[in-house]
């Protein structure tokens, strides 16, 4: 069976790698029409999806999957509508590929300058989310990539459905149906099959759990964009507007638990933490969200029914889940101390009205996401105006943050000449 799933994953490949170099030639005229296709079958068979989707959560209910899976995998009528939304505005974007920069004119009489091009093959193993089916396939398709897709066997039905449309829209566009391949098979194999082809994959994008990402980092050979948890952090200055605070703290928090971009733990500056935390416990005790707190944090919210003493892991665990670590600390140095320490390097917040505090945090916080007075929530392709994004890197080489259109490129260098030779 092993040998199986290798052959048919080779297979996957050589047909990616084939439709790579067609989409590396198609124009943007073509690429986009395919984009415009897909999610006009998205609005036509929006019903179809529901019901895929409806196969999907009735055999995770019964494999007893959390919560917060459950969420992810969901296709509500928003989560499609973002779906189609995202591939319009993908369309709106500016076209990368082909484009130079940088040009210069050295001594010998060369022109140097850059050109911005697809990576290749793009293979992305990703859990529950079938909206990530659309997401990245719309970005591979827009930056002249082909992809393989590795869907979580909890969401194959959707996946199913929604490759179908895809194939659809660049047939219909006249690009070649194998520049998206979604592996239709739930074997774990395909995976280790994918992640170690380098010969025709050129870069993974991992979007799922930590133990995911952890298994992949371990096996894969081919590079790979990703970012291992989110542990996000908001503090809140002895300057914050405090009606601010309060709606940047819950929302960060509570808009939704299962997101690498919610907030997993809140720091208060000591001046202000009187004041802020009691006021926000009652907005948090609403939501049923259980309070891991350092003592200062602990005597403030005295009466609180969820609770408990902090510990050292607290600081370094990414919930997925309505729990929240809660620090006093002495003020911004403190704040930045705290996050340096324990942050995943994801993304962090300040709410303060202080300019030269947040110039600051701005400078001095090393997360690929830094915010001043806005809930981590925002840090994400689709509000960053990327059209949707491939998944969000915390390394610093190659792309870092969420990863749109840019992020799936590369540079090489071009050059002009008119007969010079090298004395």
């Amino acid at each position: 069976m092993t040998m199986d799933i290798k052959h048919y994953m080779e297979q996957v490949g050589r047909r990616a790698r084939t439709a790579a170099r067609a989409m590396a030639r198609a124009d943007s005229a073509t690429r986009n029409r395919a984009l415009t296709l897909i999610a006009a079958a998205i609005v036509r068979d929006a019903e179809l999806l529901r019901a895929a989707n409806r196969l999907d959560l009735d055999a995770a209910r019964a494999a007893g999957l959390a919560p917060a899976m459950l969420d992810r995998l969901t296709l509500s009528d928003g989560a499609i509508a973002t779906m189609v939304e995202g591939l319009t505005q993908i369309v709106a974007l500016a076209d990368p590929i082909g484009e130079i920069s940088n040009m210069k004119f050295r001594p010998s009489g060369i022109q140097v300058g850059q050109m911005r091009v697809p990576l290749g093959v793009i293979g992305i193993v990703y859990e529950a989310r079938p909206n990530v089916t659309v997401d990245a396939a719309g970005l591979c398709i827009k930056s002249g990539n082909a992809t393989i897709l590795r869907g979580g066997s909890e969401a194959i039905h959707c996946n199913r459905a929604l490759a179908k449309l895809v194939k659809e829209g660049l047939a219909g566009a006249g690009l070649p149906e194998d520049a998206v391949q979604v592996v239709d098979t739930v074997d774990r194999a395909a995976v280790g099959a994918l992640i170690t082809m380098p010969q025709y994959v050129d870069v993974i994008v991992p979007r799922g759990g930590k133990g995911l990402i952890a298994r992949l980092m371990e096996e894969a050979t081919v590079p790979m964009i990703k970012h291992l948890d989110g542990i996000c952090h908001v503090y809140i200055d002895d300057k914050a507007d405090l009606e601010k605070a309060l709606r940047i703290a819950f929302n960060a928090k509570c808009h939704r638990y299962g997101t690498c971009n919610t907030m997993e733990t809140l720091l208060l500056a000591r001046a202000v933490a009187p004041l802020v935390l009691p006021r926000l416990a009652a907005l948090y005790l609403a939501k049923e969200v259980e309070l891991r707190a350092e003592p200062e944090a602990y005597a403030l919210l005295a009466g609180y029914p969820h609770l408990t003493a902090a510990t050292e892991e607290d600081w370094r665990t990414e919930y997925l889940a309505p729990i929240l670590a809660v620090r006093v600390v002495d003020g911004i140095d403190a704040a930045m101390d705290h996050i340096d320490q324990y942050s995943s390097k994801h993304t962090e917040a300040i709410v303060t009205e202080d300019y030269s505090a947040a110039l600051r945090f701005l400078r001095e916080v090393d997360s690929a996401s830094v915010m001043v007075n806005a809930s981590t929530r925002f840090a994400d392709g689709f509000e960053y105006g990327l059209g949707a994004e491939i998944g969000i890197s915390n390394d610093k080489l190659h792309a870092r943050g969420p990863v749109g259109l840019d992020g799936l490129t590369s540079l090489k260098y071009v050059v002009f000449g008119h007969g010079e030779v090298r004395a």
